[in-house]
């Protein structure tokens, strides 16, 4: 994987423990698989959301925050939006929120076979766009 700050043991440790990548449907499946999800407690009318399920592989969940600390370190964008996390919801949230993000976008980048300049030209959301769709965008209709 080339995503900046992940290195060959958590590209690693990520394409084993994942496997295959069309067994997950979105984004949202890959955060909750790997734990990087807050745990709810509702009741009627009330929604309460804890800390984070720590369901899958803790090892996972531990590189994948470290690598998403490089990640904000050594990347503008992701420095920014760290920063911004932690004056709204404080260091360790921010930091659990930042190894989401990678684990999603390595996730697209595994399962549509990108390199990180792919990911950064159309994020998570480049499922969306179609054959037809990329064809048509550059028309002069």
């Amino acid at each position: 994987m080339t995503h900046p700050g992940v290195g060959p043991l958590t590209a690693l440790a990520f394409v084993l423990i994942i496997g295959e990548a069309e067994r997950f449907g979105c984004g949202k499946q890959i955060a909750s698989y790997v734990g990087l999800v807050p745990l709810e407690k509702s009741s009627g009318n009330r929604r309460r959301l804890g800390h984070i399920t720590k369901q899958g592989n803790s090892m996972l969940r531990f590189l994948l925050v470290e690598a998403a600390q490089v990640t904000a370190r050594s990347i503008p964008e992701w420095r920014n939006k760290y920063f911004h996390l932690v004056m709204r919801r404080g260091r360790k949230i921010a930091k659990v929120a930042m190894a989401r993000r990678l684990a999603v976008g390595l996730y697209w980048m595994m399962r549509k076979q990108w390199d990180y300049e792919q990911l950064k030209k159309f994020g998570s959301q480049g499922r969306k766009l179609s054959f037809h769709t990329v064809l048509t965008k550059g028309s002069t209709r």
